[in-house]
């Protein structure tokens, strides 16, 4: 295989995301992605009636292939087709039913936020799954990952750049609020980006991993990708344990997401340190699937992690936005409505706590 190159450092630096002001206002809340149920126009009155301060594009997977993360993602791409195989998503050497698919359904969803978009002006939020977790899943003809093979990769990254860059233009002429600020927030899903650079993407006999991809190539790939995205509204989720906090800011991430709930303690120097350097950070604080949720329990981690990081409370609600850890895709519609309320709630007691 190939090695990745990488850039110099002056290009590198010059690339960084310097601060911007943040599409969404302080005490907003918002979800991750990813519903349960089939239906759009459903799905899209929930989000702007439960988060209505940072809506966003929802995510239907229990509708089938091409609903997905990686197929949405596949959907997208320019010039590089994709189709179902039984171990998963892979390049094909011409478009077909499953592209199609992908394509179609993501258009629906664009109509049903569309409609729900009419009365609205302010930020939306859309998902689009990363380039790293991408490459780590997306499969060659060969079977091999895209990212075990540096030209496949490049070829990937750019295509999906193309195509995000397509998408937006999309939404520019569906929603009132795109085509000036506050405009749409780009999430890039990113959870099998550690894998990707700890060399733990298995090959396809299972006995063997994909070599690790150096971090300034990782990086590099990142800022690629979030080119077309208005600075202020770059956004990197990450749900895995030992998210690389620093790239993502080094990368252009203006906001990054992680799990404050979860076992492992967070990097408190890094999040300190990205925050300093006008980062937000998307506190996953409420469980992705079904559980007792409470306002207390949601509040506890952010207000725990504020005070051990030492900064002014006047800070912290336009800082921190809650969110849950996880798509919601495996909860039941009761909880994700119970959530989501939580959520709100906890966005409007930031704002309460920094007045």
């Amino acid at each position: 295989m190939t090695d990745f190159p990488t850039r110099p450092p002056d290009v590198i630096a010059a690339g960084a995301s310097a601060s911007a002001t943040r599409p969404w206002v302080p005490g907003a809340a918002t979800g991750i992605g990813s519903l349960p149920g089939t239906d759009p126009q459903e799905a899209a009155r929930l989000v702007f009636g439960e988060v209505p301060l940072l809506p966003y594009l929802p995510e239907l997977p229990q509708r089938g292939p091409g609903a997905d993360m990686i197929g949405r993602a596949g959907g997208l791409l320019v010039d590089l087709p994709v189709e179902v195989q039984p171990s998963g998503w892979r390049l094909a050497g011409r478009p077909g039913r499953d592209l199609r698919r992908a394509r179609d359904l993501l258009a629906w969803d664009l109509d049903a936020l569309e409609e729900q978009a009419q009365v609205y002006v302010g930020p939306i939020k859309v998902q689009v799954c990363g380039p790293w977790t991408l490459a780590a899943a997306l499969e060659l003809p060969s079977g091999h990952r895209v990212v075990s093979d540096y030209g496949a990769t490049r070829d990937l990254i750019e295509s999906l750049t193309e195509g995000l860059r397509a998408l937006l233009a999309d939404l520019s002429t569906r929603l009132p609020s795109a085509a000036a600020e506050p405009s749409v927030v780009v999430q890039l899903d990113e959870p099998s980006l550690p894998s990707v650079l700890n060399g733990r993407v298995p090959t396809p006999s299972g006995y063997g991993t994909v070599r690790a991809v150096e971090a300034e190539v990782v990086r590099d790939g990142l800022r690629d990708v979030f080119a077309p995205v208005r600075p202020g509204g770059r956004i990197v989720h990450c749900c895995a344990a030992d998210q690389p906090v620093e790239l993502f800011r080094q990368a252009g991430a203006d906001a990054i997401g992680l799990d404050l709930t979860s076992s492992f303690a967070p990097d408190l120097d890094a999040i300190g340190t990205v925050i300093d350097d006008g980062a937000a950070i998307w506190a996953g604080v409420v469980p992705s699937t079904d559980a007792a949720v409470r306002f207390e329990q949601a509040r506890e981690p952010i207000r725990r992690l504020w005070q051990r990081l030492g900064f002014a409370s006047a800070d912290l609600a336009q800082t921190v936005v809650p969110t849950p850890t996880c798509g919601l895709a495996g909860a039941s519609p009761a909880y994700v409505r119970r959530a989501m309320s939580v959520l709100r709630d906890v966005g409007q007691s930031l704002l309460d706590d920094s007045a």
